[in-house]
């Protein structure tokens, strides 16, 4: 359904709850930016293994992957309020001790591996609470589509600006004081959480025979073409090409010759495509092919890629880093979009659980794997690879992308789509 209405672009901050929601949140992605990149440069640093770089990917990702049907089924049937109070206070504590660690100099890569893996954990049941938790912070539904937009520009804004500040502490203080920044700015959603009045709490009815729906789920996805195809390319792309940022840090030291804030820089010229990337998608008109403009992007990104590998002078590098964050973005968001448009509406829940499953589940093995093959051709000869690689999955799915559909309903802007899913 479009809005017809034409109210203030600020208009979700009109609801309390999502003004907290939107502070808290806010402060807390930045230090969880700053965390992630410096426990990526400490672990360079100690052992100077693009192997490890993966290493750590996949023990901060994988977790989330395996636990995430049980997070989906928590949030679901228990206070998604409550839940993310306890899943935040967690990730706080997590950090705390990650800060203590590197504070007191005694420790060792193995134990910040181990943190790493339990905040992944914590993440797989953070994430289904704190997602669907929007649509309950916004009193009007005409207000869902610009609260949902104000989200995607605070997560790009922190990508932007989490890593250069990140950048600048670990020269200045070293890492300890990212991770402690990063624990103190939980502070700022728990505050914001306790400070919200909602509505009373109406528990669900406990659905049973998830392995029944699960199996009617993985039916219609043989039977559907249009959603199969996406999610095998997603697939593709998750595993062998968008696992690039595992490399950044050697880059930032090896082929810039730079330092922590080398490395922060390139992650903010990455975010910055992305936002550029978030305000692209949300002007799409609704007659715009999106298969077509993943064809192109997909392209632009392998172009970006194999540019941004042979190119050892650090201002033009930056200028296909932010080329690719614009693609990568993109690229990941027209999938979803893709996949909710073409899905039954009784089928949406199920069929996103497995596009999570394809995202989330290769991306840590696809660090591992391309850990481990820049540790035999080196780093720049990798990425060379996977922007070859991106370009051979435009070229394997072209048929798919550039054929047409019979005419589905659109939305008038993707971020709308979340609205009419629910």
């Amino acid at each position: 359904m479009a809005v017809t209405s034409k109210p203030s672009t600020f208009r979700a901050f009109r609801n309390r709850n999502y003004t907290l929601y939107f502070t808290g949140q806010g402060v807390s992605l930045i230090g969880t930016w700053m965390q992630r990149t410096g426990v990526s440069w400490v672990v360079y640093t100690l052992t100077h293994s693009p192997l490890m770089l993966g290493v750590t990917v996949f023990a901060s990702q994988f977790p989330s992957f395996l636990f995430s049907l049980l997070g989906g089924i928590v949030s679901d049937r228990y206070n998604r309020y409550k839940v993310l109070l306890v899943t935040q206070a967690a990730s706080m504590v997590q950090a705390i001790l990650l800060a203590v660690l590197t504070l007191t100099h005694h420790f060792v890569v193995w134990e910040i591996l181990t943190l790493s893996v339990i905040l992944g954990i914590i993440n797989a049941f953070d994430v289904p609470a704190r997602q669907p938790l929007v649509h309950e912070l916004v009193n009007d539904p005409v207000d869902l589509p610009n609260a949902l937009a104000f989200n995607s520009s605070m997560n790009n804004i922190a990508r932007l600006v989490g890593p250069a500040l990140s950048g600048i502490v670990l020269v200045k203080f070293g890492a300890g004081i990212c991770f402690l920044f990063n624990a103190f700015s939980f502070l700022a959603v728990l505050i914001s959480l306790l400070l919200m009045k909602l509505k009373p709490y109406v528990p669900s009815p406990i659905k049973k025979k998830i392995q029944s729906d699960l199996k009617e789920g993985f039916t219609y996805l043989k039977n559907t073409r249009e959603i199969a195809m996406v999610l095998l390319m997603l697939s593709f792309l998750s595993l062998l090409v968008l696992p690039y940022n595992t490399l950044l840090p050697v880059f930032a030291k090896v082929i810039f010759k730079g330092n922590a804030a080398t490395y922060g820089y390139i992650n903010s010229f990455i975010g910055l495509g992305a936002v550029v990337g978030a305000i692209f998608l949300a002007s799409i008109k609704p007659e715009k092919s999106l298969k077509r403009v993943l064809l192109i992007n997909t392209i632009i990104f392998g172009f970006c890629l194999m540019l941004f590998a042979r190119i050892g002078y650090f201002p033009v590098a930056m200028l296909f880093a932010t080329l690719g964050g614009f693609a990568m973005m993109t690229q990941t968001t027209i999938c979803i979009t893709l996949i909710q448009v073409n899905s039954d509406k009784n089928m949406r829940g199920r069929v996103m659980s497995f596009m999570a499953m394809a995202y989330f589940g290769m991306l840590p093995l696809g660090s591992l794997l391309i850990g481990a093959v820049s540790q035999k051709i080196g780093a720049p000869a990798t990425m060379f690879c996977q922007g070859m690689v991106s370009l051979c999955i435009a070229a394997i799915f072209f048929n798919f992308l550039i054929k047409k559909k019979p005419p589905i309903k659109v939305p008038e802007t993707l971020l709308e789509e979340e609205l009419l899913n629910n």
